[in-house]
C-alpha cells in the first residue's frame, strides 16, 4: 500500500509517494488553468515508477495555493457582506492604525467587498449575547433582492457580537437560502467566533470570497479521483499544521491559506524530534517565497492570526487580517522565480513579484525575459542545466545570461549581476530571520539550520554564514519538503470561541458548557474523517492583564474546571507571562477572552530508517565545476557529486555541489559535508568540525 502527498505550489507542483519500503518524488510546473491536471499527471509518473495501480494507494494529502492566490491576485467571485447596520465600513476603517507612521502617501489594502454591496439590517446583540434589537427579516430579504440584481456569488454574514450569540446569523442565513438558492453563504460565528470586529469579518469576508472556486476545484479534484479508480480517502493541509476532509476545507476554505508551508513546517518539525534539535530554524525556499519558521522542542510555533497580501514589502499591517490557526512563520517574496530589477534609483532589487511557471525564469526557455533568482544560480554555475529537475525541464544558460546582460547597468557582466541578485536574495531571507527571531524573543546563531524546498539547499551555507549558523541539515527528499511533511500530518481541528471572563469571577458552569460543545463540535470533524484512529484533546486559554490590547496563550488542563482553580489559572498566567516578558504585574486584574479545543488524531512516527554507520569514507569528486563563490566574489572548482551515489558515513570537503533531481546542496568552502544515518547531509562549518561531526 501507498501514501501520497501533493503540494501544488506558485511554481512547481511537489508529488511524494511513500511505500513501507521506498519513496518516490517529482517536481512539475503548475498548471494554473487546472491546478489538478499537473497533480494527477504527476500521480501517474509515481505510479508508474512504483509498479502501483490507484488502487493500491490508501491515503492522498493535498495542500494548495489557490486560496492564497485567489486572494493575492483578487481572482475571487463577486463577494457581499450583510452586517449590522451601521457597520457596513468595518472592512475599509478596519483598527484605524498605520502600518507606516510617516508616508503620507501610504495605502491601505482594499476590501475584497466593495461598499456598494456591504449591506447593513437593523439588529443588535450585547456583548453578553443578549437580544436589544430583534433581526429585521424584511430587511434580509430586501438586502437579498439587491444582491441577486448584482449577480452576487457569495456572501459573508457578520453581525456585532455573533460570537456569543449566533442566533441572528443564523436566521439571516435561513432567509438568503431561501431567496438566493444558489449563493454560497459564509457566517461569522462559523468561520471565526472570536471578538474584534475587524478581524473577524475580514476573515468571514475572505473565505466567502474564495469558497466557491476551491469548493469547485476540490470536488472536481475529488471526483477525477474517484472515477480513475482511487478509493481512498483525500485529506487536505489545513494552515494549522492538521488534515481534514474535503467537505470541511470546501466549507472553511480560508483555512488553507497556508496549507504548503504548514506542511514544510511539519516535515521539519519531524526532522528535529528524529534528530534531537531542541533549537531549529526551518528554511524553506520555493519558486515563488521563502518561509522562516521556528522549531522548538521538536514543535513549531502557533499562531492565531495572519495577514495574506501585503502590500508593501510584505510589512505587518498592509495585507489583509484573517482570525484562523496557522504555523507562526514569516514568508517573504524570495523564491527561486523572484525577479530581479532595477528600481527608480537604479538600485538592483529582488522579488517580491515572482515569474512563477507561465512564463518562469528567462532560463526555462518559455517566453520568459526577466531575470530571476534561478537565472542567477545558473549563471554562477551552482545549477547543472541538464539536470534540473531530475532533467525534466532542460535549462538555457544563454537566455539567463540574456536576461541579466539587458538588467546590468552600465555594462556590467552577466556574471556581476548574478552574483549581486543573489546576495541581495540572501540577505533578504537573513534580515527576515533576525527579525522574526526578535519578535519571538529568541536567537538564531544558536540554532541548527534546516534546509528544504527546491530552492533552500542552493542558498542554506551562505545563509548560515551570514547568521553565525555552524550546523545545517539538507533531509532526504528536500526538494519536495512539504509534500513529505503532509504525510507527518495528523488529522486535526481547532474551535475557538470569545468568551470575556476574569479569573476572578469566572462563571464555570457557563465555561464548562462552551467547553464542552466545542470538544463535541471538533470531534464531530474528526469523526466525519477518520472515526477509527486513537486521538487527543488539548485545550487552551487566551489571556492578558486588564487594559492590555492582547492576549498570550496559556494550556488548560483536560478536565472540567471549577472555583478552586482560580489559583490555578492565575499561576499558569504567570509563568507564560514571566517566560514572555521576564516580570509579572501584580495586583492587576487577569481576564480571558477566548478559549480553544483542539481535536487531532495521534500521528504515526514516520521518520528515516538510521543505517548503521560502519565505516567512514572521504568522498574526492571525480566531477567538477567551476562556481563563482558569492563570500568572496571569486571563481572556485567545486566537486561535484550525485547524491544517490552517496551512503551514510561519507564525508566530503568543501566547496562541492551535491546534485538529486529535486534541488542541488551547495557545500560552500566554509562547510564540510557527511551523510549521517538516515542519509541526511550534515553541513558543518569546517572551523568547528572537528567537534560537532553528527
Amino acid at each position: 500500500m501507498a501514501k501520497i502527498g501533493a503540494d501544488i505550489g506558485g511554481t512547481f507542483t511537489d508529488v511524494v509517494l511513500e511505500t513501507a519500503a521506498k519513496r518516490f518524488s517529482i517536481k512539475l510546473l503548475t498548471t494554473y488553468d487546472a491546478p489538478e491536471r499537473a497533480l494527477l499527471e504527476a500521480v501517474y509518473i509515481l505510479l508508474g515508477q512504483a509498479g502501483l495501480q490507484p488502487a493500491d494507494v490508501e491515503l492522498l494529502v493535498h495542500g494548495t495555493t489557490l486560496a492564497t492566490n485567489a486572494l493575492i491576485e483578487r481572482r475571487g467571485v463577486r463577494t457581499a457582506l450583510l452586517t449590522t447596520e451601521g457597520f457596513r465600513d468595518v472592512l475599509e476603517m478596519g483598527t484605524e492604525s498605520r502600518f507606516d507612521q510617516y508616508d503620507i502617501a501610504m495605502e491601505k489594502p482594499v476590501p475584497l467587498v466593495p461598499r456598494r454591496l456591504r449591506l447593513g439590517v437593523a439588529e443588535r446583540v450585547a456583548a453578553d449575547g443578549t437580544v436589544l434589537l430583534p433581526l429585521d427579516q424584511a430587511g434580509v430579504r430586501a438586502a437579498a433582492a439587491r444582491f441577486r440584481a448584482e449577480g452576487v456569488a457569495s456572501i459573508a454574514i457578520g453581525f456585532l457580537h455573533s460570537y456569543v450569540n449566533p442566533a441572528h446569523e443564523q436566521a439571516a442565513a435561513r432567509i438568503l437560502e431561501a431567496e438566493l438558492p444558489d449563493v454560497s453563504l459564509s457566517l461569522s460565528s462559523e468561520v471565526s467566533p472570536e471578538m474584534r470586529e475587524y478581524e473577524r469579518f475580514s476573515t468571514t469576508a475572505a473565505n466567502a470570497y474564495v469558497r466557491p472556486l476551491v469548493a469547485t476545484y476540490l470536488l472536481r479534484l475529488d471526483r477525477q479521483l474517484k472515477e480513475r479508480g482511487f478509493r481512498c480517502p483525500l485529506f487536505l493541509m489545513l494552515s494549522s499544521g492538521g488534515l481534514t476532509s474535503v467537505e470541511t476545507a470546501a466549507r472553511f476554505p480560508v483555512r488553507l491559506v497556508e496549507s504548503g508551508p504548514a506542511g514544510g513546517a511539519i516535515f521539519a518539525a519531524s526532522i528535529a524530534a528524529e534528530l534531537g534539535i531542541a533549537k531549529m530554524l526551518a528554511l524553506d525556499v520555493g519558486g515563488t517565497t521563502a518561509k522562516i519558521c521556528l522549531i522548538d522542542d521538536g514543535k513549531p510555533q502557533r499562531s492565531q492570526g495572519f495577514e495574506v497580501a501585503r502590500m508593501h514589502r510584505f510589512r505587518k499591517g498592509s495585507g489583509l487580517p484573517l482570525r484562523i490557526p496557522v504555523v507562526e512563520m514569516v514568508e517573504i517574496g524570495a523564491g527561486g522565480g523572484s525577479i530581479a530589477r532595477l528600481d527608480l534609483t537604479g538600485r538592483l532589487t529582488v522579488g517580491p513579484q515572482s515569474a512563477g511557471s507561465e512564463p518562469g525564469p528567462a532560463c526555462y526557455g518559455r517566453g520568459g525575459g526577466q531575470p530571476t533568482v534561478t537565472d542567477a544560480d545558473l549563471v554562477l554555475g551552482r545549477i547543472d542545466p541538464a539536470a534540473f529537475a531530475g532533467g525534466a525541464i532542460s535549462l538555457d544558460v544563454e537566455a539567463a545570461e540574456h536576461a541579466l546582460a539587458i538588467l546590468a547597468p552600465g555594462g556590467a557582466e552577466a556574471m556581476t549581476m548574478a552574483l549581486g541578485i543573489s546576495e541581495i536574495v540572501d540577505e533578504t531571507m537573513v534580515s527576515a530571520a533576525r527579525v522574526h527571531a526578535i519578535e519571538q524573543g529568541t536567537t538564531i546563531d544558536e540554532r541548527t539550520l534546516v534546509a528544504f524546498g527546491g530552492a533552500a539547499p542552493l542558498h542554506a551555507a551562505r545563509i548560515a554564514e551570514k547568521l553565525g549558523i555552524d550546523r545545517i541539515i539538507i533531509p532526504r527528499s528536500a526538494g519536495v519538503g512539504s509534500a513529505v511533511g503532509f504525510l507527518r500530518a495528523p488529522i486535526a481541528f481547532e474551535i475557538s470561541r470569545s468568551l470575556h471572563q476574569r479569573i476572578a469571577s469566572i462563571d464555570y458552569g457557563r465555561l464548562d458548557a462552551l467547553l464542552t460543545q466545542m470538544s463535541d463540535e471538533a470531534h464531530a470533524v474528526i469523526s466525519a474523517a477518520d472515526g477509527k484512529t486513537e486521538r487527543v484533546e488539548s485545550r487552551m486559554a487566551f489571556a492578558r492583564y486588564c487594559g492590555q490590547g492582547y492576549e498570550i496563550a496559556v494550556d488548560l488542563p483536560m478536565r472540567r474546571l471549577g472555583p478552586a482553580d482560580g489559583d490555578f489559572l492565575v499561576s499558569a498566567f504567570e509563568a507564560v507571562y514571566r517566560a514572555q516578558y521576564g516580570r509579572v504585574i501584580r495586583d492587576l486584574p487577569i481576564e480571558i477572552l477566548t478559549w480553544r479545543v483542539t481535536v487531532s488524531t495521534i500521528a504515526a512516527a514516520a521518520g528515516e530508517t538510521p543505517t548503521p554507520v560502519e565505516t567512514h569514507r572521504i568522498l574526492v569528486p571525480a566531477l567538477s565545476r567551476s562556481v563563482l563563490d558569492t563570500a568572496t566574489a571569486e571563481i572556485s572548482t567545486y566537486g561535484v557529486v550525485t547524491r544517490t551515489e552517496l551512503r551514510p558515513g561519507d564525508r566530503m570537503a568543501g566547496p562541492v555541489l551535491i546534485v538529486e533531481d529535486e534541488t542541488t546542496t551547495v557545500v560552500s568552502p566554509a562547510f564540510d559535508a557527511e551523510v549521517d544515518a538516515r542519509n541526511y547531509l550534515v553541513l558543518t562549518r569546517k572551523s568547528t568540525s572537528s567537534e560537532n561531526r553528527p
